[in-house]
């Protein structure tokens, strides 16, 4: 049973702070270390861990120890020049936050497409100017998908070939229409310039996360991927797709549609229908009383 701790107006009861936690923790981890280097170090340390168990437990055993911590309330007046997307207003029961205008599911395809096709770009003059084909970066994303391609020759894949013309083109579109939705949907939370988060840090980010799993995805990938053209084109893919998403016309979302109509126009009160109705219940009381 917790001790009973007088009531205090301007305060709060906290667990009294311990460093037994980081003593304990010193103390398992000189007797690992004692195990590869000697064994008075395991030794030091058991001690440690043992001598901390004890103070550990006799601090919250039979009782916990408290203490008295004053509470001061003050304003804190937060004021910033950043520009920021309406939001939607948040409620007591949810920490949600909804943009109140979103794009259509179409304008992610738009968005897409144009961007796979400006990402293509970079990748051409690539294969051009490395392997003069442009079919090399085209057949190379297509040996992803074909496990007999995994020890092509440059010179095979130079060439043209109509099932890897195919697979890219199915790779490659599918890939771009998925992000591009996906910017459709993320652009409207983004803060302040949103073409430049979509178009640059997006980008670097997706790179990052495939340079540390491409040796999994695609082997030969992996091995003949020149970073710099494909951060390039991802950069072309991101620029684009969120300059074309961005010029479409949004719609207010599902959530904003629900609100009432007082919050749609605009209207601030601190009423909601419930608090309309309950002084109109009390006047009637009193009427009829």
């Amino acid at each position: 049973m917790p001790v009973d701790h007088p009531h205090q107006e301007h305060g709060i009861q906290l667990p009294s702070p311990t460093a037994w936690p980081v003593v304990l923790a010193l103390g398992i981890a000189l007797v690992m270390s004692g195990m590869v280097t000697s064994g008075i170090v395991s030794v030091l340390g058991g001690a440690l861990a043992l001598a901390a168990m004890v103070g550990w437990f006799r601090q919250v055993l039979p009782h916990e120890a408290h203490e008295a911590v004053e509470v001061s309330t003050e304003e804190t007046l937060i004021s910033s020049a950043r520009t920021v997307a309406a939001r939607l207003p948040a409620d007591a029961t949810s920490r949600k936050i909804i943009p109140e205008e979103t794009f259509r599911i179409t304008t992610g395809i738009k968005g897409g497409i144009a961007g796979g096709i400006a990402m293509a770009v970079p990748a051409a003059i690539f294969s051009i100017i490395r392997y003069h084909s442009i079919w090399y970066a085209m057949n190379l994303l297509a040996a992803g998908g074909f496990v007999s391609w995994a020890g092509a020759s440059d010179a095979f894949l130079s060439e043209f070939h109509l099932r890897g013309l195919l697979a890219a083109f199915v790779i490659h579109g599918l890939t771009s229409l998925l992000v591009g939705l996906l910017y459709g949907a993320m652009l409207p939370m983004f803060p302040k310039y949103p073409i430049v988060t979509a178009g640059i840090m997006v980008p670097l980010l997706f790179t990052g996360i495939l340079h540390s799993a491409i040796g999994v995805v695609s082997p030969i990938l992996n091995q003949r991927i020149e970073w710099f053209w494909f951060v390039v084109s991802q950069i072309a893919f991101g620029l684009v797709c969120g300059f074309v998403v961005n010029l479409q016309a949004k719609v207010r979302t599902s959530q904003f549609r629900a609100l009432p109509f007082s919050v749609r126009a605009g209207l601030h009160s601190d009423l909601n229908e419930r608090d309309y109705e309950e002084p109109i219940e009390s006047k009637d009381e009193d009427i009829t009383r």
